[in-house]
């Protein structure tokens, strides 16, 4: 019988491929790359192993062109030339890393990547991406994430993005966000599922032995939270916030303690780690009963207590707000 092929090859269909350009730099994080292309290659070859043709045609792009991009951790990559403005593109992915204030700081880099966020379908950044995704003006006034530890450094320096520090990744319409490094794989999961459906990603998901969807927030894996890289001058505060949980932390008592108003005290808070002073004290509230919950035999109520909660169902209702799982989940998994 004559060896036919189970698909047509790529050449004779290019349209129905859709273009996925992920894009480096010098000093790129490796993981922030590599995460999510594997997902989208993996999801092809879940296909092709189906009888399915490939859905997505990959490319790594970087301004110097052809060339051997080292990423931070000392590996090269060879990539493509940025693409043509006028080339159809389906996905845009801008990874992170070291090097990424250096991309952010190119202006014929920023200024492609704008125009390409514009015709393409959907774009997303991984990890410290979004800085660069950022400086192009694609995220003004959508909602985004980075990596934890930056989180108020970036609602510092573009104000007219709405940071949330929590989750693994964010979609607001077109544009994707996703936390630090290994978040990216999350995300490309997610795109996964909305192009090919739940059992596709499922089986991808299944082959890199990750999560589909990752229980709990990013936070849940911080320890002391993007509160303690913020802006410095109120560290003292949060030193002493932490040592009176179980007492009133309004806002009138905070401003008092900092020697401000509360209306200047509330405004200067936000800029400085991109947080309310209500929504700060609530995660060093939850980071502490998470400490608790792992690390003692105190019943849930007795924590929600000792930590200012007042009820088990407030604790409750943070916990599943900010880490995405309850008290006891999260006893039984890390306790």
């Amino acid at each position: 019988m004559p060896n036919n092929p189970r698909f047509t090859p790529e050449a004779a269909r290019p349209n129905l491929l859709r273009r996925v350009e992920v894009v480096a730099f010098p000093a790129v994080q490796m993981l922030d790359l590599t995460g999510p292309l594997q997902v989208f290659a993996s999801a092809n070859d879940t296909l092709t192993q189906a009888g399915r043709a490939p859905h997505y045609a990959l490319h790594v792009v970087a301004r110097e062109g052809v060339h051997v991009v080292t990423a931070s951790s000392g590996l090269g990559l060879t990539t493509e030339a940025l693409s043509p403005l006028d080339v159809p593109l389906d996905t845009l992915v801008i990874a992170g890393g070291p090097g990424v204030d250096a991309a952010a700081a190119d202006p014929a880099l920023v200024d492609w990547v704008r125009a390409r966020a514009r015709s393409a379908r959907r774009v997303a950044s991984v990890c410290t991406g979004a800085f660069l995704l950022a400086t192009s003006g694609a995220l003004d006034g959508r909602r985004a994430t980075t990596h934890w530890a930056f989180c108020a450094e970036l609602a510092r320096c573009f104000p007219a993005v709405r940071v949330e520090p929590d989750p693994i990744f964010v979609r607001d319409g077109s544009v994707w966000t996703s936390a630090g490094v290994t978040a990216g794989i999350d995300l490309a999961l997610a795109m996964v599922e909305e192009d090919l459906g739940r059992d596709t990603a499922l089986a991808v998901a299944r082959y890199l032995v990750v999560f589909l969807k990752r229980p709990g927030g990013q936070a849940q894996f911080s320890t002391a939270l993007s509160l303690q890289v913020a802006d410095d001058k109120f560290g003292a505060l949060h030193a002493w916030i932490g040592a009176h949980l179980a007492q009133d932390l309004s806002l009138a008592v905070l401003a008092d303690q900092v020697a401000m108003s509360a209306r200047s005290f509330s405004r200067h808070y936000l800029e400085a780690t991109g947080l309310t002073p209500a929504r700060a004290v609530e995660r060093l509230r939850v980071e502490e009963a998470r400490r608790l919950l792992s690390e003692s035999q105190l019943p849930v109520k007795r924590i929600a207590q000792r930590c200012g909660f007042g009820s088990e169902e407030t604790l409750r209702r943070s916990f599943l707000r900010i880490l995405a799982t309850t008290p006891q989940d999260y006893r039984a998994r890390f306790g």
